[in-house]
């Protein structure tokens, strides 16, 4: 798979001084977990699934978690799991496709019983997403998959999604995220990135954010997701990729406070017309919510429509600045630390504590790309919108 390649070659070329590489299944665990941006959540039980994930990965999604859990009515789970079975065959069958493809269970034995129904159509999966996800259940899950023997099964990962009340619960916190964090160690090679469950995190507290509000907005929530980052995504080695958590809005609505997308940048653009539509849409609180994401150390973002995956993407793509600021913070001649001045001129790269960061925004560079100077996120938005 490669981000952007839906686009066409010219407007690539136009926007990217690097463009981003292509990203396989034989690619470094760190890449393919940065590459998931923008994840699309399906029901499983959508009548054209298969149909729906070759659209989709044409139109840019690189990321699909069909889900069987908290997307199905519990008397729907049989026929969810059966319909799941047909598709994915079906789209084994069409030759599959470009996009990393995964099944959100919601029991430890589904693992085994999919793959056996699914058989050699259980290649096109790059593995499962584990809700719910604590030490003791965790366990079981990936016990159960280590258990199953196959060039098939060897090859599947896993994402467990943080979503637990014992996660909410201030007194039980630490505990909780020490043990998963010694869980997912054991089990390194099998752990692709590590999810959150907004939406289940603020049911704990009876919570529900509007649309006009991030998630960092709920200071409850907003501490949980310090402490998952905290404790998971360290940049020491010991951490994994964390995720963005999901953004549930689609359509737009009536507004009680200003849009968070200043005119300007729009308007330079000659693209006012595009700040309409993001607004239209109720974008412009998922752009800013990425934005955070990105500041607070998480990378990609669950969603749930469409409309939102480029935005996701957009924003994930290297600029020019960042590019040139990381490079001159890993230069060789830099190694033994010091403060360099930015070849912007308008900010200090310290080498020892920006280092971390530098490593990592090259990793990025390499799957979403360096966009040229002069390019913005408008221009890329804009592509998209197009």
């Amino acid at each position: 798979m490669q981000h952007f390649a839906h686009l066409e070659p010219a407007a690539r070329q136009r926007l990217f001084q690097r463009v981003p590489e292509v990203v396989s299944r034989d690619s470094d665990r760190e890449l393919r977990a940065v590459a998931l941006g923008a994840t699309l959540y399906s029901p499983a039980d959508r009548p054209a699934l298969a149909g729906d994930i070759a659209k989709l990965a044409a139109q840019g999604v690189c990321s699909h978690v069909l889900c069987l859990e908290d997307a199905v009515a519990d008397d729907q789970l049989e026929a969810a799991e059966a319909n799941l079975v047909v598709q994915l065959r079906r789209y084994a069958e069409a030759g599959g496709g470009d996009s990393q493809l995964f099944v959100r269970v919601r029991m430890p034995d589904q693992i085994p019983a999919l793959l056996t129904r699914l058989g050699p159509a259980a290649e096109v999966l790059s593995g499962f997403v584990l809700p719910k996800f604590t030490a003791p259940v965790g366990r079981k899950y990936l016990d159960t998959l280590t258990a199953i023997r196959g060039p098939i099964a060897e090859k599947l990962l896993v994402m467990p999604v943080i979503e637990s009340p014992e996660v909410v619960h201030q007194e039980t916190r630490t505990e909780v995220l020490h043990d998963i964090a010694r869980l997912l160690q054991a089990h390194r090679e099998r752990v692709l990135a590590v999810r959150v469950g907004a939406t289940d995190l603020c049911g704990v507290l009876g919570l529900r954010r509007d649309r006009e509000l991030s998630i960092y907005d709920l200071h409850p929530i907003a501490g949980v997701l310090a402490d998952i980052v905290g404790m998971l995504g360290r940049a020491d080695g010991t951490g994994f990729v964390v995720t963005g958590p999901v953004w549930e809005y689609f359509s737009g609505h009536p507004r009680l406070f200003k849009p968070l997308l200043r005119t300007t940048p729009f308007a330079e653009q000659e693209v006012l017309r595009l700040r309409s539509d993001l607004l239209a849409h109720d974008l412009d609180g998922l752009i800013r919510e990425i934005v955070l994401d990105k500041a607070n150390g998480m990378t990609g973002k669950t969603v749930i429509h469409p409309s939102h995956v480029h935005a996701v993407h957009a924003l994930l793509a290297v600029t020019a600045e960042e590019y040139a600021d990381a490079k001159d913070i890993l230069d060789p001649a830099a190694a033994q630390g010091g403060v360099r001045r930015s070849h912007y001129n308008n900010k200090m790269n310290e080498v020892k504590p920006h280092r971390a960061w530098a490593h990592r925004t090259l990793l990025r560079s390499r799957v979403f790309g360096v966009t040229r100077a002069g390019v913005s996120m408008v221009d890329l938005l804009d592509l998209g919108a197009a």
